[in-house]
């Protein structure tokens, strides 16, 4: 009782056809496959570019900013 059978899907199918349109619906799924691309694209990059740079750890050098907390909050009266 809780599944749905596959003619349930197919009639849910044929009213998301009829709302969106087969082109609407095609650009849509073309637009979510660039995504997809682009993301494998993005993670395979990103780990090329970790592997480069897996030698010794930079130096990190910065400004230290020095500063006392008096309160959380302030009332101004």
């Amino acid at each position: 009782m809780g599944s749905l059978s596959i003619w349930h899907w197919l009639i849910v199918l044929v009213i998301v056809m009829l709302i969106f349109g087969t082109k609407k619906l095609r650009n849509m799924g073309a637009d979510l496959g660039g995504a997809v691309r682009g993301f494998k694209d993005g993670m395979r990059e990103g780990s090329d570019k970790a592997d480069a740079a897996s030698g010794p750890a930079p130096q990190v050098t910065g400004k230290t900013i020095e500063g006392e907390v008096k309160s959380k909050t302030e009332h101004k009266a």
